[in-house]
């Protein structure tokens, strides 16, 4: 019994000795791994030096060229064309005669009419004399003048009928495409041709309501032409002074100052506005940033420790943002690390620089 006893103390005793040793002389493995996770959330930043730089907000839109002038060209009658002059492509100047319909019924009209008031003319003269001899009543040589008038004005109608069979042009320019020819029959509703100003293109687009204010008449603008990287100068003629309701855009016009054969009237263009350039802007890269519900707020480094300050930002462009309150010139900004640092946080830097 005694023997048995004996047997059992020593197994106890052997695995008290064991036990003792896992827990007593393993205690760093275990600190280890409960340190883990806080070496992690302790390593290198990086950071960068704040300083002033030139930012230039810049907005890019969607535009079209326009004639500065383009009209349809289309007769005020219907009527037979008996006269064509639209060189396609030509340039022409303005009241040139371009289309003339059949006016021979009017014309015949208008020389009678004329005969009539060689006529009359005489019958005045003569009453005229008879006036002062008291030859003729007052109320007789009254009548003459008022039928004289009357034959005057008719004449001035008939003329302006013949001249709404002319179709002229309305200023210098370009002629498109004609697209009548003689013979044809054609009503106030026939596109008869286009015409254009030559080399005087006008530029519009339209920009979002919050630049609005920033768009003035002289502003000079920049664009491009579809799948071209050679920029053409416009400057800005006027705007529509007042926002569309439906897209809260407002319209801009802007005439084109550079001449290439690139430049046709409808196409369309990429629109690049400067608005305005800051040489003493305060920019940090935008994963320095942490959004919060109602605000932004980024980690700045002081005495070797982080420290959270709430910022207000402004123009963003594709890798930066701009401060515009909240830090001064100097400071160090932090730009990786954000999830593992709190406030107070002691900071070990792998790199700082003072380079966007």
């Amino acid at each position: 019994m005694k023997k048995k006893s004996t047997i059992w103390i020593v197994v106890f005793i052997v695995l008290l000795v064991a036990f003792v040793w896992k827990v007593g002389f393993n205690p760093s493995k275990d600190k280890s791994k409960k340190q883990d996770p806080k070496e992690k959330m302790q390593k290198k930043v990086d950071a960068y030096i704040l300083k002033p730089t030139l930012l230039i907000n810049e907005i890019s839109v969607s535009g079209s060229l326009q004639a500065f002038d383009e009209v349809t060209l289309q007769n005020e009658v219907a009527g037979r064309v008996v006269k064509i002059n639209l060189p396609e492509g030509k340039f022409v100047k303005k009241g040139t005669l371009l289309v003339k319909l059949f006016d021979d019924d009017l014309q015949a009209t208008l020389k009678k009419q004329e005969s009539q008031l060689a006529i009359q003319q005489q019958i005045f003269k003569r009453q005229s004399e008879l006036l002062k001899v008291s030859g003729i009543s007052q109320n007789d040589y009254d009548q003459t003048i008022l039928l004289l008038n009357t034959i005057k004005a008719d004449i001035e109608v008939q003329k302006t009928l013949i001249r709404k069979t002319e179709v002229l042009a309305p200023f210098d320019g370009i002629i498109g495409l004609r697209n009548i020819s003689i013979g044809a029959i054609v009503t106030p509703a026939t596109l008869l041709s286009t015409i254009r100003t030559e080399n005087k293109i006008k530029l519009d687009f339209s920009v979002p309501e919050k630049y609005g204010a920033a768009i003035k008449t002289g502003m000079k603008v920049k664009f491009t032409m579809y799948n071209d990287d050679t920029q053409f100068e416009a400057s800005v003629m006027a705007t529509e002074q007042g926002i569309d309701p439906t897209t809260r855009n407002l319209k801009v016009r802007a005439l084109v100052n550079s001449k290439s054969k690139q430049l046709l009237p409808g196409a369309f263009t990429n629109v690049l506005l400067r608005l305005s350039e800051n040489n003493q802007a305060l920019m940090i890269p935008t994963q320095a940033i942490i959004p919060q519900e109602q605000s932004k707020s980024i980690i700045v480094a002081k005495n070797g420790k982080a420290h959270f300050i709430t910022v207000i930002t402004g123009i963003r462009n594709a890798s930066n943002i701009e401060i515009t309150k909240g830090v001064q010139q100097g400071d160090t900004i932090i730009t990786s690390g954000l999830l593992f640092l709190k406030e107070g946080s002691n900071l070990k830097y792998s790199s700082v620089t003072d380079k966007l």
